[in-house]
């Protein structure tokens, strides 16, 4: 058997993009901080995120709308946030999507119909039908070994 907290600093090694999963309940929007996230598919377009059984997203997901939002390297506060490791409360910028609620400014979003549910152990993998998307220009904030860092945009990658 692994030890888990060693796993979890093998994975840690793995450079990430940050997202944050947001969706809509009775009582408001909600959202969580998330790097397990992939394409999966342009035709039809899917894509994956991983969800922690044990957080409130895991009951909503499986049948609830959701948009993927990555974020740009000035929106660590937002990661904090909705990973709960926020020092003081962030104002979070709330847009009404088409499909779900995401963050305004964000790098890009993908807003998604839930397509299926896998079994992942102690995750859920959701696989979303991507319904529309937006995208734009700025620096990217990347995780990577258990910190925050920033992948500058390449000047040919803007838009326009």
């Amino acid at each position: 058997m692994f030890d888990t907290r060693d796993l979890r600093y093998a994975f840690g090694r793995f450079a990430t993009g940050i997202t944050v999963v947001t969706y809509r309940t009775d009582d408001g929007p909600r959202g969580f901080t998330a790097n397990s996230f992939t394409s999966v598919s342009l035709d039809p377009p899917l894509l994956l995120i991983s969800v922690d059984r044990k957080i409130q997203a895991a009951r909503y997901l499986p049948e609830t709308p959701f948009a993927v939002n990555i974020l740009k390297a000035e929106q660590k506060a937002l990661s904090d946030q909705f990973a709960g490791r926020a020092r003081e409360p962030v104002a979070v910028p709330w847009t009404e999507g088409a499909w779900a609620p995401h963050l305004s400014e964000a790098l890009a979003v993908f807003e998604c119909t839930p397509w299926q549910t896998y079994d992942g152990g102690d995750h859920l993998l959701v696989v979303g039908e991507i319904r529309r998307y937006a995208y734009g220009d700025g620096d990217a904030l990347t995780y990577f070994y258990g910190r925050y860092g920033t992948l500058p945009q390449p000047e040919e990658a803007r838009k326009g």
